[in-house]
């Protein structure tokens, strides 16, 4: 039995000299040696904390004056009957001596926290008091540990699983929720201690995990522990697993239940994972979780995991020796179900948005929100993300899709479509030279409408006007359609940044066609077409619970500017980048490409984006490496928008 040597020293000092006082009378020393037991039995049951490496304390009961029994012994025998509690220990304390009468007792208190949160399971004992002159002892019986226990017996604690809250979409469909598992793993009471290592190293290849860190998980758990190797879904266990698990000493499957999305990869990098707590959980907050419980470890999961774990019950039993004897129930605190989370994701729209993305190469995203009320109804992330979720906390410089805040910008300027911009072949700003992209139509050179700039994506243009706006014209402009305002929406969420006052004249050139110092996630993006679209500031919202609102500080989107806007980017598709989405069925979009260069090593390549609006439906495309936004991010927007129809 595992104990903590600083309480065993402090016990012992305290029962050392609570023994010396030779003055005192038989009362007290009858009462100082209740005491002493009290202690160690609270200290034999505490598991050590700090380097399990170092040397055993002394075990506490064994300076314990028993009458006819060694204490090394009593000491044995305790810890085999508590060993079952689930490293649960107890606090037992002296509720009272009674040493005058012809069989002198004491009673002990005893109180486990065997539910955290919950009040601990409480109850007294007796335990026989022995006078030999002066001197005092305790007598040991499987009883003074818990009442009617007996000689054999031991105390179990199994955990009650509580059912896991759902999450729940719009309309109120269900996303995630309990699915049938199997879980594969080693039983180590199904395989001797010496045979342990080369089973775990069979199933590790077999399942195509780690070999080391299971092998090491294997040999450091208990002798009635199962160590699990990986999950399957309960219909996707493979053949060959199926086939030769039974070939491993050890090696067992257990049906379970588990909280999974409808696929393996259903948003997977926002809804998160279920699954055994890491021990970075348990160190940061032991009083929540225990090594071998089950929670949320990552996305929506971990983060709302006290309101969708709820409270595991538990029930302490005593188990008696004999095999075919009942076992007895002491103690029972039902489990708690966890309450569900309501989230806004379609998952018809979902899906689609992951199948848009299935067959694309490098890392993508594609978000979709509703305008009127700012609903993320999508939030997919492409296989090239290795998991991670670009889609609301991507940080991506977003070329030309940015010429939608950039236009906003010009006309609180002064400007409006109509007006004449130059759209130069190039444009050099402090030795900084800015240029069109590659297939800039040659038609659309020259003194040209700011809405032809919009339309056919002029570079130049753009920068060739930066002397009509000051510092922070362009931030607050990027403000009012949403980029650049953080919020707490209460899910991992990038909200983008353009300064309010770039560091030199070449840096906010660069800004106004969204590279310099601009960022945003492609959520942030699609929060810009939806604020143009709803013709107001559309803060995106995700989780029902979490409340959003607009900051007080941004400068409202008027009517006429959402209507100039609108009308630009409508142009992008009747006759500029964006023609590809003309013929798509339905009400008018409207839309921006964009490209934006970034470097890779020594190598400089081109993020792809798309950002478009369809009645109330906006959606932003990002490919981190493509041709450009209408060649690489188009089809995909397209693709969407015709199959959320």
């Amino acid at each position: 039995m595992r104990r903590s040597s600083a309480a065993l020293g402090t016990l012992l000092v305290l029962a050392g000299a609570l023994s010396a006082c030779s003055g005192d009378d038989s009362g007290k020393r009858a009462q100082a040696v209740v005491a002493q037991l009290a202690g160690a039995l609270t200290v034999a049951a505490t598991p050590v904390e700090g380097d399990k490496s170092a040397s055993p304390a002394p075990d506490p009961l064994a300076t314990v004056p028993f009458a006819g029994a060694d204490g090394a012994k009593v000491g044995k025998a305790y810890a085999d009957l508590v060993a079952g509690m689930d490293g649960i220990a107890p606090k037992v304390t002296v509720r009272e001596v009674d040493d005058e009468a012809t069989k002198p007792t004491a009673t002990l208190a005893w109180s486990w926290p065997v539910v955290d949160g919950v009040d601990p399971w409480t109850y007294e004992t007796t335990v026989g008091l022995v006078q030999d002159g002066d001197r005092w002892s305790v007598t040991w019986a499987p009883d003074l540990v818990a009442p009617d226990l007996a000689e054999g017996d031991t105390l179990d604690a199994v955990t009650l699983p509580t059912d896991r809250g759902d999450i729940t979409g719009a309309g109120g469909s269900v996303l995630v929720t309990e699915r049938s598992v199997v879980r594969v793993g080693i039983d180590r009471i199904r395989v001797p201690v010496a045979d342990a290592p080369a089973s775990a190293r069979a199933l590790a290849r077999l399942v195509g995990i780690d070999v080391a860190p299971f092998v090491k998980a294997v040999k450091d758990a208990g002798p009635r522990a199962f160590v699990e190797a990986i999950t399957y879904r309960a219909d996707a266990v493979p053949q060959g697993v199926r086939e030769r698990i039974s070939s491993i000493t050890g090696a067992h499957q257990v049906s379970a239940q588990l909280s999974l999305g409808p696929s393996r990869d259903f948003a997977a990098p926002i809804l998160g994972r279920v699954g055994p707590v890491t021990a970075e959980m348990v160190e940061k907050d032991p009083d929540a979780y225990r090594s071998g419980d089950v929670a949320g470890i990552s996305g929506l999961q971990a983060r709302y995991d006290d309101q969708l774990r709820g409270t595991p019950g538990r029930v302490v039993r005593a188990v008696p020796a004999a095999d075919d004897a009942q076992s007895r129930e002491l103690y029972r605190h039902d489990a708690v179900a966890g309450k569900s989370l309501a989230i806004t994701l379609v998952e018809r729209l979902q899906t689609l948005a992951e199948q848009v993305l299935a067959d694309v190469g490098p890392a993508s995203a594609l978000v979709a929100i509703r305008p009127s009320d700012g609903s993320i109804l999508a939030a997919a992330n492409g296989s090239g993300t290795g998991g991670q979720n670009y889609a609301t906390f991507g940080q991506f410089a977003p070329g030309s899709t940015f010429k939608a805040v950039t236009s906003l910008a010009l006309l609180r300027a002064g400007l409006t479509p109509d007006t004449t911009v130059r759209c130069t072949p190039t444009v050099t700003v402090n030795g900084k030279q800015f240029k069109n992209y590659s297939d800039y139509p040659g038609s659309a050179i020259g003194t040209i409408p700011l809405r032809e700039a919009i339309a056919q994506s002029c570079n130049t243009a753009l920068i060739n006007q930066r002397a009509d706006l000051s510092d922070g014209d362009l931030s607050g402009a990027a403000a009012t359609l949403g980029l650049g305002v953080d919020h707490d929406l209460g899910f991992p969420s990038y909200f983008g940044e353009v300064p309010a006052k770039p560091v030199s004249e070449t840096e906010g050139a660069a800004d106004l066609i969204g590279q310099g110092k601009v960022l945003a996630s492609p959520m942030a993006m699609a929060t810009v077409i939806a604020s143009i679209q709803a013709g107001k500031t559309v803060v995106p919202r995700l989780v029902d619970q979490v409340k959003v609102a607009v900051p007080s500080a941004t400068t409202p989107l008027t009517a006429a500017e959402a209507r100039q806007v609108k009308a630009m980017l409508r142009g992008v598709v009747t006759g500029g980048s964006g023609r590809g989405l003309l013929d798509v069925p339905g009400p008018e979009v409207i839309a921006k490409t964009g490209t934006a260069e970034y470097a890779d090593g020594g190598t400089i390549k081109t993020h792809a984006w798309m950002i478009a609006a369809q009645g109330d439906l906006a959606v932003a495309v990002f490919v981190e490496t493509g041709q450009s936004g209408s060649q690489t991010a188009g089809p995909l927007l397209e693709a969407f928008l015709r199959g959320a129809r």
